[in-house]
């Protein structure tokens, strides 16, 4: 009887162990005044929840100019906002960005120190209910802001591009989080 337990619960375990998307309905609260100044004349693409092994992680959404493409993404500005449902460290946040950054391109240790010290300037630690949202700056960089306020940038097309490629590069771990947050693109 122990076994048997064992093994239904190693199955609903394995069930629940993948990654699972849920797309959310657009209602009012998908405003956001930073965008007002930093994006004019943005319109809301697409969004999605993050929920893996039974945990919900976070609110996604992407803002876009109207004529926003998937095809050169990075030439595109756009904003993207993720908006927490669990706590995490800036360091364990930047380690799982270089992490999935890589999944698109190789980065050297130099870089992937460069880079985490930067986000850890830029992205601190998250409370649940924080919102961090980063804007593509086509050929500067990115842009972040946090809970509304600036926070900083960081000036690295490339950065900006493999790190908005977490959620948006046809390399993703989370294909169908990218469908979501694409699904109102041309």
């Amino acid at each position: 009887m122990i076994a048997r337990r064992a093994v239904v619960g190693s199955l609903l375990f394995a069930a629940l162990g993948s990654p699972v998307m849920a797309q959310t309905a657009p209602d009012a609260n998908d405003a956001r005044p930073e965008l007002e100044t930093a994006l004019p004349q943005h319109r809301l693409i697409g969004k999605g929840r993050l929920t893996v092994w039974g945990f919900q992680v976070y609110d996604a959404r992407l803002w876009a100019l109207p004529g926003f493409k998937t095809e050169g993404m990075p030439a595109h500005p756009f904003a993207l906002e993720l908006a927490y449902l669990r706590d995490f460290s800036s360091k364990d946040t930047a380690e799982r960005s270089i992490k999935e950054m890589r999944r698109s391109a190789s980065i050297n240790e130099e870089q992937a120190k460069t880079w985490m010290t930067a986000m850890q300037r830029v992205i601190p630690d998250i409370q649940k209910g924080d919102r961090i949202m980063g804007i593509n700056q086509p050929g500067i960089g990115a842009q972040f802001f946090v809970n509304g306020k600036a926070s900083g940038d960081i000036r690295d097309s490339e950065f900006a591009r493999l790190f908005f490629g977490i959620w948006l590069s046809p390399k993703t771990s989370e294909p169908k989080l990218r469908d979501f947050l694409l699904s109102g693109a041309s």
